[in-house]
């Protein structure tokens, strides 16, 4: 019998521990339900043009920003997936959270207020200011899009695991139920409260993600005193495989394939982030550059906080779980959060163990409907500016047409969403973003940063860095142990991974970055200088943007 059949009636006992308190359980996670429900109703009774569901109005401070960007960018990998490779890899999980964290100073540096001061709602405004529009467009359109819906696989996957670990669900049918249930609510936030519902619903997970994380990290720390060199002591020990738990190599050091693997892991998460559609559309919501830049920092503080408390999660998991345990609830270790937070409170059949899985879990499904409610806002503010207002309609449609659109593609990407996360329901969250960061940097990183500091950047250059990059990432990912040949795959009875790696970042990022520049070289298309030199006296000082 495998670890994980012999540890399954552990996971069964915390279920049937969880399935005491259900009524608990139902009542807060209806609570906060009904209670964003309520906000985004009355956000989108104020969303009263198209400046108001894609921008929120700009009416945002920096610091309710920069709670609704902490809340957008700690997604379920976050809490979840991180949570889990620690618990599973040690060291070698520890690794997500400083990747996630530096990604984050690298949008700062290079992207958020260029960004903020060039744009209007899209990342394809940007793009389109000095190429030609509607080739630009479409491309930027297809990318955000493409982007959004792998970042959406995770929070789904995450969604399913999680409600099912809940209610005991164990049948594929009631977790694939699961996700459905997490793609109408998204679709309900989006198409009712744009940007301004979005938002709030961001702030006010932001704080209980934040409140719980603090909560069961204070809970593991002090069962072991407070002393992090004991905590780490009865990882390893607990974990079966001794110091090695706390030293490089457990995932990513046994042969060089998976030695190559973490340094395509290491490239896609710190570039990545300053492609992400998402998280780019956000600083559209405040009024001046110098709100962006405070939210920014307010985000950096919160962001780096959280991170720091995932090491603590992770390790505690593995301090207190048997690794078994978390394998056999969740194959990719999405559940050692929840698990950690029912054995903290008092273990399987206490009420205080099944308080603390309660309110956790909740908060991480806050986390998982907030994050995909502003994925599915940018990819659809996407296809109906980008794509269906400038390119189908040629700038004709009216402002009330084109949010009409945006609800539409809203519908549209929500059952594309759901159809995926089925499939993605028994991958590690965390490797999933992870993929999503790749697919960012590899298609719209090159052509954001040559389009803002190159004067040469033409729009062939552009369509070859968006289409090279995203057709390569996506086709490496499909052909990778991600999708087939493993345990873990999506499809684990199939094999026709001939990629070794399983983040497609190594080879897909120079590459969307060496088109761009090889496209600008050989286009017969004289760059405008005159529109460049625009572009960057309106992104360095602001002077002019909307």
């Amino acid at each position: 019998m495998s670890a994980a059949h012999a540890a399954y009636p552990t996971v069964q006992l915390a279920a049937e521990g969880a399935s005491e308190h259900r009524p608990l359980i139902i009542t807060l996670f209806s609570c906060f339900v009904v209670a964003t429900l309520f906000i985004t109703v009355w956000a989108g009774r104020q969303t009263k043009d198209a400046s108001d569901f894609y921008a929120g109005g700009r009416q945002f401070t920096g610091f309710q920003n920069g709670l609704a960007v902490s809340g957008d960018y700690m997604s379920a990998a976050s809490f979840l997936g991180i949570a889990g490779a620690i618990a599973l890899f040690g060291y070698d999980g520890f690794l997500y959270s400083i990747g996630f964290l530096v990604a984050w100073l690298v949008a700062l540096l290079l992207v958020a207020e260029p960004l903020r001061n060039s744009g209007r709602y899209t990342m394809g405004d940007v793009l389109a200011y000095r190429m030609r529009q509607r080739p630009v467009r479409t491309a930027a359109g297809v990318s955000t899009i493409v982007v959004s819906i792998f970042y959406l696989l995770a929070q789904m996957a995450g969604a399913g695991v999680l409600v099912s670990l809940l209610l005991g669900i164990t049948s594929d049918g009631g977790k694939i139920a699961i996700v459905a249930l997490v793609g109408l609510l998204m679709i309900v936030y989006v198409t009712i409260g744009g940007m301004k519902g979005t938002t709030w619903v961001q702030m006010v997970k932001a704080v209980l993600l934040i409140a719980g994380t603090v909560l069961i990290t204070f809970l593991i720390l002090l069962k072991f005193h407070f002393n992090l060199s004991d905590l780490l002591g009865t990882a390893a020990e607990n974990s079966g495989k001794g110091k090695a738990f706390l030293e490089p190599g457990l995932k990513y050091g046994a042969t060089s394939t998976s030695k190559l693997d973490f340094i395509s892991l290491g490239i896609a998460l710190v570039l990545g982030t300053a492609g992400l559609p998402h998280i780019l559309i956000r600083f559209y919501t405040v009024p001046t550059a110098k709100a962006a830049r405070k939210s920014v920092n307010w985000a950096i503080g919160i962001i780096g906080a959280f991170y720091l408390m995932t090491i603590v999660l992770g390790f505690g998991a593995a301090a207190i779980l048997k690794p078994g345990d978390i394998i056999a609830s969740n194959k990719a270790g999405n559940t050692a959060a929840p698990l950690a937070a029912l054995e903290i409170g008092g273990g399987s059949g206490s009420t205080g163990g099944a308080i603390l899985l309660a309110v956790i879990s909740a908060v991480a499904f806050a986390t998982i409907l907030a994050v995909v409610a502003g994925l599915t806002l940018a990819s659809s503010s996407s296809f109906a500016h980008d794509i269906y207002a400038n390119v189908i309609r040629k700038g004709r449609a009216t402002e009330k047409e084109e949010v009409r659109a945006a609800k539409w593609a809203t519908v549209a990407i929500g059952i594309v969403s759901i159809g995926l996360g089925a499939l993605a329901r028994d991958l590690n969250v965390a490797g999933l973003v992870a993929l999503a960061f790749a697919v960012a940097a590899s298609a719209n990183l090159p052509t954001i940063l040559y389009s803002l500091f190159w004067k040469r950047f033409t729009t062939q250059g552009a369509l070859w860095s968006i289409y090279g990059g995203l057709a390569s990432s996506v086709l490496l990912v499909l052909f990778s142990p991600v999708v087939s040949s493993k345990p873990t795959s999506m499809f684990p009875d199939a094999d026709f991974a001939w990629f070794p790696l399983e983040n497609p970042g190594l080879i897909s990022i120079p590459l969307g970055f060496l088109l761009g520049w090889l496209g600008s070289l050989l286009s017969k298309e004289e760059p405008d200088k005159g529109k460049y030199a625009e572009l960057e006296v309106k992104s360095l000082t602001g002077v002019g943007a909307h």
